[in-house]
């Protein structure tokens, strides 16, 4: 499958191990990315509140220059939860709003570009894996299942709302990537923090209000018996991984979640190794978790030590040919 590629600011820094494990499994599952050349930041979250129109003609900019090299695709992925909803929003705004459209439209014009709204499907790069490639290419390509590996499929706030174009099954707890996770063969368990916030930039702003909500959601994925999580988000992964250490401080606590990618995860069930994937690059130590990977499922492994003859069983009777 071909699509856009807008990588964003993370994925060039602090989220680089999501840009590598990307790169590595493309080919695995057939997905032919083609990054924006010349693009710009998103503006992220808080640029919209600042200045409205300049916030959506920055994204428009990203548009016109997705829609300009698209050629015969017409779809433009992102990694970033920040990064998809803004292409979104901006796409969505711009059709339903004839005055915003005008003056997005007058900017772009200003710079020599131009874009149509709602020539372009803004996805994110799950939504893609999991409705364009599917599960069963995924699955296909699984060559070291992740057997005994206990995952909390964590989406944040940011993917599942508002959704513009009605790309995922349910706003609080929806199910794409807990069906990823099972082709990869782990175990996603059940949680109904899926899709609460991680607190954003409130590290930075309001700590101690960040901590509580990095909290609730390690104490909440472990409680529901999670080895790590799975996310989908670098500022969700960088808040659940960085700042557990500081979270830990100050509740005087002593959590120990890894927080990884699901294009990670990918990866490992690929055969890929954890170097090419970067999973190392995390702070919290993700190979205790992994290690937990069994060969075989865990039911099976089960039932094959319930059928193991122990001591004092009678041994069964040689056949007679």
């Amino acid at each position: 499958m071909k699509a856009m590629f807008f990588p964003g600011c993370s994925m060039q820094r602090n989220a680089r191990a999501y840009l590598d494990s990307l790169q590595a499994i493309r080919a695995d599952i057939g997905l032919d990315l083609t990054e924006i050349e010349d693009w710009n930041c998103c503006g992220a979250t808080e640029y919209l509140s600042v200045h409205r129109i300049a916030a959506h003609a920055l994204v428009g900019r990203n548009l016109a220059l997705a829609r300009a090299q698209a050629g015969d695709t017409d779809v433009l992925t992102a990694g970033c939860s920040a990064c998809y909803l803004n292409l979104a929003k901006t796409d969505a705004q711009m059709r339903e709003d004839a005055r915003l459209r005008a003056t997005v439209d007058d900017a772009l014009a200003a710079g020599g570009l131009a874009y149509r709204a709602g020539s372009l499907k803004v996805r994110h790069l799950l939504d893609v894996v999991c409705h364009d490639i599917g599960y069963e290419r995924v699955k296909a390509s699984v060559t070291r299942p992740l057997h005994g590996l206990r995952v909390a499929a964590y989406y944040g706030c940011q993917v599942v709302r508002p959704d513009y174009d009605r790309r995922w099954d349910s706003s609080e707890l929806p199910t794409a990537m807990d069906r990823l996770m099972r082709a990869l063969g782990a175990e996603p368990v059940d949680w109904a923090l899926k899709t609460q916030c991680c607190g954003g930039h409130m590290t930075v702003i309001g700590p101690e209000v960040a901590f509580g909500l990095i909290r609730r959601l390690v104490r909440g994925a472990l409680d529901a018996g999670a080895d790590l999580v799975a996310t989908l988000c670098p500022m969700c992964q960088l808040n659940l991984d960085a700042y557990q250490v500081e979270m830990n401080r100050h509740y005087r606590s002593d959590y120990h979640l890894p927080v990884l990618y699901f294009t990670q995860l990918m990866g490992l069930a690929f055969g890929r190794s954890p170097g090419e994937l970067g999973i190392g690059r995390e702070f919290v130590d993700a190979m205790p978790a992994l290690a937990r990977i069994q060969a075989e499922p865990p039911q099976v492994a089960e039932a094959r030590r319930k059928r193991r003859p122990r001591p004092g069983d009678a041994l069964p009777m040689p056949r007679r040919e």
